[in-house]
């Protein structure tokens, strides 16, 4: 990363925020291409950094061209991790242990890890071709499955004296019966192939796309601020998540979190649909005039 950041231009923004104007266009003719209208979006950055020297005010929070992206920005940080993302990666090798996989736990880790990273990659290259919404509403979909098939699998294998609760030891999900069990049916892939959707789902879209719109929907005015308050909010909760999931499967059984997880990327799909704005393709200026005026067509005459 050290030597990236060698060949790493300063951004536009920080170049004309400290009074170099012509190293800025530079930047952005090398950025965005010799035969682009950089100069027009220069003028733009330019504007928006003056606008955003300006601290904002108690009364300037409550408009809705302020509120409303950072209300979107933190629910998204909240949603994203009440998935269950956090406390599935925490204790997964548990899980797969606990539900007698017919692999080794490790292995199991091992194999997700790997869907985890080639998920990221088909996201890097997709987003800017399908679109974040898009993108968004297909992950929230692998990720509701994934959880539902998950938690109805655990609810009808686990045997009756065993069905509601499971010991948890030193921080480790214990069912004796599955620990000594010999496994031999293929069904017992069944956790392995949901898991490696959830994860593949999640890294496709509300992974990392819900960073980028933080970044993007945010106003330039507020951005420091509620970006801050978006992580606050994101660790908060992945915290608490982490905190109570063994609580929740030693006193109601392990099906129990990931039918929960499932209604909650239902909301996600929802929440999608109806609150999300469709960022590509727009610069900062365009998607901060949106919810300043509340007009789609400004997004698309913009593009």
């Amino acid at each position: 990363m050290i030597i990236l950041l060698c060949f790493m231009p300063n951004s536009p923004r920080f170049l004309i925020s400290k009074g170099k104007d012509e190293e800025a266009v530079g930047v952005l003719r090398w950025l965005r291409g010799q035969h682009t209208d950089f100069r027009r979006e220069f003028e733009q950055i330019k504007e928006s950094v003056r606008q955003q020297s300006r601290r904002i005010s108690c009364a300037e929070i409550r408009d809705p061209f302020i509120y409303k992206p950072i209300l979107i920005a933190v629910l998204m940080r909240f949603l994203q991790q009440l998935s269950g993302v956090t406390p599935i990666l925490v204790y997964l090798q548990s899980i797969f242990q606990s539900t007698a996989v017919i692999l080794k736990p490790e292995y199991d880790a091992a194999i997700v890890g790997g869907v985890r990273l080639a998920s990221v990659l088909i996201a890097a290259f997709s987003m800017d071709k399908a679109g974040r919404k898009i993108l968004l509403f297909v992950s929230a979909g692998i990720m509701f499955a994934s959880n539902l098939i998950l938690g109805l699998y655990i609810h009808y294998t686990s045997l009756p004296s065993h069905n509601s609760t499971m010991a948890v030891v030193n921080g480790t999900l214990v069912s004796p019966e599955s620990l000594t069990a010999e496994p031999s049916r293929l069904i017992t892939l069944i956790p392995l192939v949901a898991t490696m959707l959830f994860i593949m789902g999640y890294a496709m879209g509300w992974g990392p796309i819900t960073w980028l719109l933080m970044s993007e929907i945010l106003p330039l005015k507020a951005r420091g601020v509620a970006s801050g308050l978006c992580v606050l909010v994101s660790w908060l909760t992945a915290f608490a998540l982490t905190r109570f999931f063994l609580l929740v499967v030693q006193d109601f059984g392990l099906e129990v979190p990931f039918l929960f997880f499932a209604v909650i990327c239902a909301v996600n799909l929802l929440f999608t649909g109806c609150c999300v704005p469709e960022t590509k393709g727009r610069s900062l200026e365009q998607i901060e005039s949106y919810f300043r005026t509340g007009r789609r067509s400004f997004m698309r005459n913009h593009i």
